[in-house]
């Protein structure tokens, strides 16, 4: 549907920003979803700010289903979620140096960022998290150029960047001309899954293209809107699209 996709499976993308950063070359993943490939699709604003990042790895069951109807087949996802425990892991490996920014902020005031940097590092004893960072709600351009200066003090290698797509890209493009040797993630709702405040779908659901199914259930109020008015209509047109570009290839 007019977006580029790299066809790269988890390792090779985590082989790619990892080999980049201990060379001081960073970049820019975004993990395009159905949603967020709707929103590539309808908005060319978003689709044009997207298109300066070093990676598109698509998230999502549908994307791949389009891709072999489409004869250009995606080897698998490559999902932000994963790689918030497989690209860490490799960070710790490696030395690298990982800040995080986003998540929510809890009534009384508990950061989900911190939260989830504490579970990281449990798992990840070796892991060097130099900074953590929670947007409030509605953070103004103040907040961004303190944001700027805490991480550029910090000097990560890589930038979980957790507050939603697209507001997570809108802040990654601002704050990369700061950092240009640091590779940016936008991860979503990923510091949650960590925490386990949100759980993430069995494999099989997350396999069989159901793990959006997990997610409604979990929260129907903030989902039914995105998943049954604007995406199961979008996946029958994007699968329909592909097929019959598939016919022609």
């Amino acid at each position: 549907m007019g977006v580029p996709l790299h066809a790269l499976t988890t390792p090779e993308t985590i082989e790619h920003i990892v080999r980049g950063a201990g060379a001081g070359v960073g970049g820019w993943v975004v993990t395009p979803n159905l949603d967020i490939l709707r929103q590539l699709v309808n908005n060319r604003g978003t689709r044009d700010l997207c298109s300066n990042a070093t990676l598109l790895v698509a998230d999502g069951m549908p994307l791949i289903w389009a891709s072999r109807l489409q004869r250009t087949p995606l080897p698998e996802r490559v999902t932000g979620s994963d790689m918030v425990f497989s690209l860490t892991q490799r960070a710790a490996e490696s030395g690298l140096r990982l800040s995080l920014v986003g998540g929510d902020i809890l009534p009384d005031g508990t950061r989900v960022a911190d939260q989830a940097a504490a579970k990281l590092q449990e798992k990840f004893p070796a892991l060097n998290i130099v900074s953590v960072d929670a947007p409030p709600y509605g953070f103004d351009d103040a907040y961004v150029a303190g944001l700027a200066q805490r991480l550029l003090d910090a000097r990560p290698d890589i930038v979980y960047v957790a507050i939603g797509f697209p507001k997570q890209e809108k802040l990654i493009a601002r704050l990369r001309p700061h950092l240009p040797a640091a590779w940016f993630l936008g991860i979503g709702i990923s510091f949650s899954f960590v925490t386990g405040s949100v759980q993430r779908a069995p494999r099989w659901m997350q396999r069989s293209g159901l793990e959006w199914v997990h997610r409604l259930a979990q929260e129907p109020g903030r989902l039914a809107k995105r998943y049954l008015i604007h995406g199961l209509p979008f996946a029958a047109r994007l699968l329909a699209s592909s097929a019959w570009k598939g016919v022609f290839r």
